[in-house]
């Protein structure tokens, strides 16, 4: 039940994160454009592990086809790749907009923007093809019991009976490529913060930390978990300490994302009053005309 509440509860933020950057076009800007991209990978993201997942909590339906597993293994690590390239490019964007806020246009242009969006699309497709692929070449001679709640590479690997050490290599590269990302939002976020300790009022001081500073937390949150249960050596036995981490990176950044990035955003408690102003409106002028005749 806590699944499936923290799921309907991250679609919800989402959607109306979507929905309020899509029809606002005082948000038409990068940094919402990235936003809405982050909002739309967040929910593909978490259904494609929560759905299964209630329904082995609740249903008893403990059963996989190979096909499932596979596209479980794909989707995950296709979104939540994407998904950290997409953070990382939020980074580079709220720097530049503090940092250089002159060059802010040229720098961060729509056309710029959507090519750093089809880039991390197309990283995270190699990305998660590579992993994939390499996972499912191995043989799977032992038990069939998968200890987690949904398909990962780490507790496939702890199944096969073929050498693992292809996979765990390229588990080592995924590592340094993610650990490249964080390397750069963490970086980002100190040059930030160097600039923002020069601003004179105290005021817009504590406003870009109330930002930056959660930012950074879910990042951190959601890397140092991922990790947690990737770079754990194959051969340890299955611990509810990987299932936690799982939970950790899998379901708690998109569930905080909604939270941290926009709802505690003044423009963005503004554009949903005004949304749904225009929707309250539109609605009872509706109810108003379908009261009266008309005459031809």
């Amino acid at each position: 039940m806590l699944f499936l509440l923290m799921y309907l509860a991250t679609l919800m933020g989402n959607f109306l994160i979507v929905t309020v950057t899509t029809l606002s076009h005082s948000l038409h800007t990068p940094m919402y454009f990235f936003l809405r991209n982050l909002s739309v990978l967040d929910m593909c993201y978490i259904s494609v592990t929560v759905p299964k997942a209630c329904a082995i909590f609740l249903l008893e339906n403990r059963a996989i086809s190979m096909v499932g597993c596979a596209s479980q293994i794909f989707f995950v690590l296709l979104f939540g790749y994407t998904d950290l390239l997409i953070l990382t490019i939020m980074a580079l964007d709220c720097y530049v907009a503090i940092c250089q806020p002159l060059h802010y246009t040229v720098i961060m242009n729509p056309q710029v923007c959507v090519q750093m969006t089809l880039a991390s699309v197309f990283g995270g497709l190699v990305y998660s093809g590579f992993h994939t692929g390499n996972t499912f070449l191995l043989s799977f001679c032992e038990s069939k019991v998968v200890h987690q709640f949904f398909c990962d590479v780490p507790s496939l690997l702890k199944l096969s009976c073929s050498d693992t050490l292809s996979s765990e290599i390229l588990i080592l590269l995924s590592a340094v490529l993610v650990g490249g990302c964080f390397a750069f939002i963490t970086v980002s976020y100190i040059w930030l913060f160097s600039t923002v300790f020069k601003f004179p009022n105290r005021g817009e001081q504590g406003k870009a930390f109330s930002t930056c500073v959660p930012h950074n937390l879910v990042v951190t949150i959601y890397v140092s978990s991922g990790a947690a249960v990737y770079m754990k050596p194959a051969s340890n036995s299955p611990t509810v300490q990987d299932t936690i981490a799982s939970v950790f990176y899998s379901i708690v950044p998109p569930f905080l994302n909604p939270i941290v990035y926009s709802l505690r955003n003044k423009q963005i408690k503004e554009a949903i009053k005004k949304v749904m102003w225009q929707m309250l409106f539109q609605e009872r002028d509706g109810i108003i005309n379908t009261r009266h005749f008309h005459f031809t």
